[in-house]
Protein backbone atom coordinates (compact mmCIF):
# COMPACT_ATOMS: atom_id res chain seq x y z
CA UNK A 1 0.00 0.00 0.00
CA UNK A 2 1.47 3.37 -1.52
CA UNK A 3 1.39 6.15 1.09
CA UNK A 4 1.36 10.04 0.19
CA UNK A 5 3.38 11.69 2.65
CA UNK A 6 2.69 15.63 1.30
CA UNK A 7 4.74 17.20 3.98
CA UNK A 8 8.04 14.83 3.04
CA UNK A 9 7.72 15.16 -0.57
CA UNK A 10 7.74 11.02 -0.81
CA UNK A 11 5.19 8.23 -1.01
CA UNK A 12 6.04 4.92 1.46
CA UNK A 13 5.43 1.53 1.02
CA UNK A 14 3.64 0.78 4.31
CA UNK A 15 6.24 -1.58 6.17
CA UNK A 16 6.15 -2.30 10.04
CA UNK A 17 6.79 -0.52 13.18
CA UNK A 18 10.54 0.25 12.89
CA UNK A 19 10.67 1.23 9.50
CA UNK A 20 8.34 1.43 6.10
CA UNK A 21 9.27 -1.50 3.26
CA UNK A 22 10.37 1.87 0.96
CA UNK A 23 9.82 5.68 -0.42
CA UNK A 24 9.87 7.19 -3.44
CA UNK A 25 9.59 10.78 -4.35
CA UNK A 26 6.88 12.65 -5.14
CA UNK A 27 6.45 15.18 -8.32
CA UNK A 28 9.12 17.57 -8.07
CA UNK A 29 11.50 16.01 -5.42
CA UNK A 30 14.61 14.29 -5.15
CA UNK A 31 16.17 12.61 -3.01
CA UNK A 32 19.70 12.70 -1.47
CA UNK A 33 22.11 10.32 0.21
CA UNK A 34 23.81 11.94 2.86
CA UNK A 35 26.84 8.97 4.22
CA UNK A 36 28.49 9.76 7.51
CA UNK A 37 32.39 9.74 7.10
CA UNK A 38 33.22 8.05 9.56
CA UNK A 39 30.40 6.68 11.14
CA UNK A 40 28.99 8.35 13.93
CA UNK A 41 27.63 7.18 17.41
CA UNK A 42 23.75 6.92 17.15
CA UNK A 43 22.76 9.00 19.90
CA UNK A 44 25.21 11.72 18.28
CA UNK A 45 23.65 10.64 14.69
CA UNK A 46 20.43 11.71 15.50
CA UNK A 47 21.31 15.67 16.60
CA UNK A 48 23.29 15.72 13.19
CA UNK A 49 20.52 14.50 11.05
CA UNK A 50 18.59 17.24 13.04
CA UNK A 51 21.44 19.89 12.38
CA UNK A 52 21.25 18.63 8.33
CA UNK A 53 18.12 18.77 7.93
CA UNK A 54 17.60 22.36 9.44
CA UNK A 55 20.57 23.66 7.71
CA UNK A 56 19.28 22.49 4.08
CA UNK A 57 16.20 24.05 5.21
CA UNK A 58 14.19 20.58 5.10
CA UNK A 59 11.58 19.42 7.60
CA UNK A 60 12.27 15.93 9.32
CA UNK A 61 9.30 14.94 7.63
CA UNK A 62 11.73 14.66 4.34
CA UNK A 63 13.88 11.89 5.81
CA UNK A 64 12.58 9.37 3.94
CA UNK A 65 15.34 5.89 4.77
CA UNK A 66 17.85 5.57 8.03
CA UNK A 67 20.77 3.28 7.60
CA UNK A 68 22.31 1.93 10.94
CA UNK A 69 25.41 -0.34 12.17
CA UNK A 70 24.73 -2.73 15.33
CA UNK A 71 27.67 -4.87 17.32
CA UNK A 72 26.18 -8.06 16.92
CA UNK A 73 22.79 -9.89 15.43
CA UNK A 74 20.29 -9.51 18.37
CA UNK A 75 17.65 -12.27 19.87
CA UNK A 76 14.07 -11.44 18.41
CA UNK A 77 13.65 -9.81 21.94
CA UNK A 78 16.85 -7.75 21.49
CA UNK A 79 15.70 -6.64 18.48
CA UNK A 80 12.20 -5.34 19.91
CA UNK A 81 14.19 -3.92 22.41
CA UNK A 82 16.22 -1.90 20.44
CA UNK A 83 13.36 -0.17 18.12
CA UNK A 84 12.04 1.50 21.54
CA UNK A 85 14.82 3.65 22.14
CA UNK A 86 14.91 4.39 17.85
CA UNK A 87 10.66 4.72 17.56
CA UNK A 88 10.89 6.71 20.88
CA UNK A 89 13.01 9.32 18.67
CA UNK A 90 11.02 8.93 15.79
CA UNK A 91 8.13 9.80 17.96
CA UNK A 92 10.09 12.76 18.75
CA UNK A 93 10.24 13.95 15.66
CA UNK A 94 6.60 13.85 15.05
CA UNK A 95 7.22 12.16 11.41
CA UNK A 96 4.78 9.27 11.34
CA UNK A 97 1.45 9.38 9.33
CA UNK A 98 -1.88 8.23 10.67
CA UNK A 99 0.10 5.75 12.83
CA UNK A 100 2.61 4.87 10.00
CA UNK A 101 6.56 5.06 10.24
CA UNK A 102 7.28 6.62 6.54
CA UNK A 103 11.15 6.46 6.68
CA UNK A 104 12.81 2.90 5.30
CA UNK A 105 15.71 1.23 7.46
CA UNK A 106 18.31 -1.29 6.79
CA UNK A 107 20.49 -2.07 9.87
CA UNK A 108 23.13 -4.66 10.03
CA UNK A 109 26.13 -5.61 12.07
CA UNK A 110 29.78 -5.23 10.73
CA UNK A 111 31.48 -8.93 10.75
CA UNK A 112 35.27 -7.36 10.65
CA UNK A 113 36.48 -4.14 12.56
CA UNK A 114 33.03 -4.66 14.82
CA UNK A 115 31.78 -1.59 16.26
CA UNK A 116 30.68 -1.22 20.32
CA UNK A 117 27.57 0.92 19.82
CA UNK A 118 24.94 1.66 17.55
CA UNK A 119 26.27 3.81 14.73
CA UNK A 120 24.83 6.19 11.60
CA UNK A 121 25.88 4.85 8.44
CA UNK A 122 23.78 7.25 6.58
CA UNK A 123 20.29 8.82 5.64
CA UNK A 124 18.03 9.92 2.98
CA UNK A 125 16.03 13.38 2.72
CA UNK A 126 13.88 15.19 -0.51
CA UNK A 127 14.81 18.02 -1.79
CA UNK A 128 12.86 20.14 -4.24
CA UNK A 129 14.13 19.43 -7.72
CA UNK A 130 13.20 19.92 -11.12
CA UNK A 131 14.67 16.59 -12.31
CA UNK A 132 12.92 13.85 -13.36
CA UNK A 133 14.44 11.18 -13.18
CA UNK A 134 12.99 8.38 -10.37
CA UNK A 135 14.25 8.04 -7.08
CA UNK A 136 13.58 5.86 -4.41
CA UNK A 137 14.82 3.71 -1.21
CA UNK A 138 14.16 0.26 -0.09
CA UNK A 139 14.34 -0.86 3.24
CA UNK A 140 16.44 -4.00 3.74
CA UNK A 141 14.45 -7.31 3.31
CA UNK A 142 15.68 -10.47 4.38
CA UNK A 143 15.04 -14.22 3.69
CA UNK A 144 11.69 -13.54 6.73
CA UNK A 145 9.31 -16.07 5.16
CA UNK A 146 6.75 -15.26 8.79
CA UNK A 147 7.63 -13.71 12.15
CA UNK A 148 5.40 -14.46 15.25
CA UNK A 149 6.54 -13.29 18.55
CA UNK A 150 10.41 -15.03 18.05
CA UNK A 151 10.16 -17.24 16.23
CA UNK A 152 11.08 -16.65 12.56
CA UNK A 153 10.66 -19.00 9.83
CA UNK A 154 13.46 -18.54 7.05
CA UNK A 155 13.62 -19.20 3.59
CA UNK A 156 15.88 -22.77 3.24
CA UNK A 157 16.41 -22.61 6.89
CA UNK A 158 20.11 -22.37 7.95
CA UNK A 159 21.05 -23.63 4.73
CA UNK A 160 24.23 -21.34 3.58
CA UNK A 161 24.99 -23.44 0.81
CA UNK A 162 24.86 -22.15 -3.01
CA UNK A 163 21.77 -23.98 -3.39
CA UNK A 164 20.61 -22.31 -0.19
CA UNK A 165 21.65 -18.78 -0.45
CA UNK A 166 20.01 -18.93 -4.08
CA UNK A 167 16.67 -19.93 -2.72
CA UNK A 168 16.99 -17.11 -0.27
CA UNK A 169 17.68 -14.63 -2.53
CA UNK A 170 15.31 -15.36 -5.44
CA UNK A 171 12.97 -14.90 -2.37
CA UNK A 172 14.80 -11.82 -1.40
CA UNK A 173 14.33 -10.21 -5.15
CA UNK A 174 10.89 -11.11 -4.99
CA UNK A 175 9.51 -9.49 -2.21
CA UNK A 176 11.53 -6.11 -3.42
CA UNK A 177 10.44 -6.46 -6.86
CA UNK A 178 6.75 -6.03 -5.48
CA UNK A 179 8.06 -3.24 -3.82
CA UNK A 180 9.26 -1.30 -6.44
CA UNK A 181 6.14 -2.63 -8.26
CA UNK A 182 3.87 -0.43 -5.78
CA UNK A 183 6.27 2.53 -6.04
CA UNK A 184 5.89 2.33 -9.82
CA UNK A 185 9.60 2.36 -10.45
CA UNK A 186 11.74 -0.64 -11.55
CA UNK A 187 15.09 -2.43 -10.60
CA UNK A 188 16.78 -0.68 -13.78
CA UNK A 189 16.54 2.73 -12.13
CA UNK A 190 18.47 2.07 -9.26
CA UNK A 191 21.72 3.84 -8.76
CA UNK A 192 22.91 1.16 -6.03
CA UNK A 193 21.93 -2.42 -4.96
CA UNK A 194 23.78 -3.46 -1.60
CA UNK A 195 24.02 -7.23 -1.02
CA UNK A 196 24.99 -7.67 3.10
CA UNK A 197 26.02 -11.80 3.94
CA UNK A 198 29.10 -13.33 5.15
CA UNK A 199 28.64 -16.09 3.19
CA UNK A 200 30.21 -16.70 0.07
CA UNK A 201 27.69 -15.25 -2.56
CA UNK A 202 30.04 -14.96 -5.42
CA UNK A 203 27.84 -17.02 -7.90
CA UNK A 204 24.38 -16.52 -6.46
CA UNK A 205 25.41 -12.85 -7.33
CA UNK A 206 26.30 -13.88 -11.15
CA UNK A 207 23.12 -16.02 -11.75
CA UNK A 208 20.62 -14.28 -9.57
CA UNK A 209 20.92 -10.95 -8.92
CA UNK A 210 22.44 -9.25 -11.91
CA UNK A 211 19.90 -10.74 -14.24
CA UNK A 212 17.12 -9.56 -12.26
CA UNK A 213 18.10 -6.17 -12.00
CA UNK A 214 17.89 -5.07 -15.65
CA UNK A 215 20.44 -2.41 -16.56
CA UNK A 216 21.15 -1.62 -13.04
CA UNK A 217 23.59 -4.24 -13.23
CA UNK A 218 25.73 -2.15 -15.48
CA UNK A 219 26.68 -0.60 -12.01
CA UNK A 220 27.39 -3.70 -10.00
CA UNK A 221 26.38 -4.82 -6.96
CA UNK A 222 27.77 -3.51 -3.80
CA UNK A 223 28.70 -6.71 -1.28
CA UNK A 224 28.76 -5.81 2.40
CA UNK A 225 30.52 -7.90 4.65
CA UNK A 226 27.69 -7.80 7.33
CA UNK A 227 24.97 -9.91 9.28
CA UNK A 228 21.68 -8.99 9.54
CA UNK A 229 19.89 -7.49 12.55
CA UNK A 230 18.33 -11.02 14.12
CA UNK A 231 19.95 -13.94 14.54
CA UNK A 232 18.94 -16.71 12.15
CA UNK A 233 19.29 -14.55 9.12
CA UNK A 234 21.95 -15.02 6.47
CA UNK A 235 21.87 -12.02 4.49
CA UNK A 236 19.64 -8.58 3.54
CA UNK A 237 19.21 -6.80 0.24
CA UNK A 238 18.29 -3.24 -0.48
CA UNK A 239 18.59 -0.60 -3.36
CA UNK A 240 18.24 2.90 -3.52
CA UNK A 241 17.94 6.00 -6.87
CA UNK A 242 19.02 9.08 -5.88
CA UNK A 243 20.62 11.98 -7.81
CA UNK A 244 22.94 13.05 -5.67
CA UNK A 245 25.34 11.49 -2.58
CA UNK A 246 27.00 13.37 0.13
CA UNK A 247 29.14 12.46 2.81
CA UNK A 248 28.79 14.33 6.52
CA UNK A 249 31.01 14.79 9.79
CA UNK A 250 29.87 15.28 13.20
Amino acid sequence: MLIDNSKGGFSFVKGIGPFSSGAVANAGFEIVHAMAIPLIDLDAGYGVIEKHMREAGRPLNAVCGIELRIPKPLTPAGFEEFNHGYLKRLAAWDVHLDGNNPIARTNVAIEISPISAPMLFGFYYTVPSNQRAKNFVLAGAGEVKSMRGNDLEMVAGAEVSTAGLTQKITFVMGLLGERLAEMRVTWSDATAVNLYTVHDAHPVIASTILPAIGIAAHRGVTWHYTRPPIIGMELEIDARAVSREIAIAK
